[in-house]
């Protein structure tokens, strides 16, 4: 599995309900309610996914914590990376936060 790939697959049970339900998925990200979501906001909220999947707690996932236990290990520091990449992907008008349809657009 590459590491650019883990944070969409967090997000792909989550494609059908976000199409449907923009403002609400939005909503999810959005802690100060400001209708955006910053850069923080996203990072926050989907490092949740990585912290359920890390059973140990130890800043890694092991293959065996890995969707389908397949995949080189990812340290928290590395996901996060990848997760400012996939934000800076996502915030096509390049403001430095995402509107609920940059939130819901699939990842380039």
């Amino acid at each position: 599995m590459h590491f650019a790939l883990l944070p969409a697959l967090l997000l792909a049970p989550l494609a059908l309900f976000a199409q449907q339900t923009r403002g609400d998925y939005l909503r999810l990200f959005d802690r100060n309610g400001d209708g955006r979501v910053s850069m923080a906001e996203y990072m926050s909220y989907m490092s949740r996914g990585f912290q359920r999947m890390d059973r140990n707690g130890d800043g890694i996932l092991e293959t065996r914590e890995l969707p389908g236990h397949r995949g080189r290990p990812i340290s928290l520091k590395q996901y996060q990376h990848n997760l400012r990449r996939q934000f800076r992907r996502l915030d096509r008008h390049h403001h430095g936060f995402l509107d609920a349809r940059e939130l819901t657009a699939p990842p380039r």
